[in-house]
């Protein structure tokens, strides 16, 4: 069974520096038909502008993927770590006990384009902890490449939860198969570009749920498409 979430759908606000969709509830957006999906709380899609950001902000108990799509994103922790994020990089935070955090665009000409996902741990009171890794656009051609995992497998990074994050970039007529194992579910959420999936048709900032289904068949029309990928318990 697929359920679509289309993007018009979304909880939408703009705060004049911060156009944001909340593809789940979340600070002002409140849905209680679209609380999250399994143990995936967040997907926030996220545009910043030029010399804007997000003031020092806490959190605790959440695995935090922020996944750039265009421009950077410069990170600030309590746990003393720095870090300006682009394109291909993959960063995970996981707040534990409680971390405190800003993010800010610190190009003054580009506006940062960006997903934040939050999966719920599998247990609390874990210690934070940073990691970030980069995959090239290589990496992701026509290929599901695992970015996050429980076990930190193949190069992604670690996430304290059952879950595998795939990323994967498509050319116009290509296509990516997922086979998906017993008692799994899954998410797609379309980065941008457009998808057809076991027949349905998503669009940028679509997402779907995915229970009952053995495979999942992502083929891409006439435009190239960026797609991220959820297995999870």
């Amino acid at each position: 069974m697929i359920t679509i979430r289309k993007a018009e759908d979304r909880g939408h606000f703009k705060h004049g520096w911060l156009d944001t969709y909340h593809t789940f509830s979340f600070d002002q957006y409140y849905d209680p038909n679209h609380m999250a999906f399994r143990s995936l709380r967040v997907i926030n899609e996220d545009r910043v502008k030029p010399g804007h950001g997000f003031p020092t902000h806490s959190h605790r108990d959440m695995e935090i993927i922020t996944y750039i799509l265009e421009g950077a994103l410069e990170h600030r922790d309590s746990m003393g770590t720095g870090s300006v994020i682009r394109p291909g990089d993959v960063q995970r935070m996981t707040a534990g006990t409680g971390v405190s955090h800003s993010e800010a665009n610190p190009s003054l000409e580009e506006a940062v384009h960006l997903l934040q996902i939050w999966i719920l741990p599998r247990q609390a009171g874990l210690e934070p902890g940073y990691e970030q890794k980069f995959f090239t656009a290589e990496d992701k051609q026509q290929k599901l490449r695992l970015i996050a995992s429980a076990d930190g497998r193949d190069g992604s990074v670690t996430v304290h939860q059952d879950v595998n994050v795939y990323a994967t970039v498509l050319d116009p007529g290509q296509e990516v198969v997922h086979q998906l194992g017993p008692n799994r579910h899954a998410w797609v959420q379309v980065a941008r570009g457009s998808i057809v999936m076991n027949g349905e048709n998503l669009d940028q900032g679509d997402g779907a749920a995915i229970n009952a289904e053995a495979n999942l068949s992502i083929i891409t029309g006439h435009q190239a498409a960026e797609v991220l990928l959820f297995d999870m318990a």
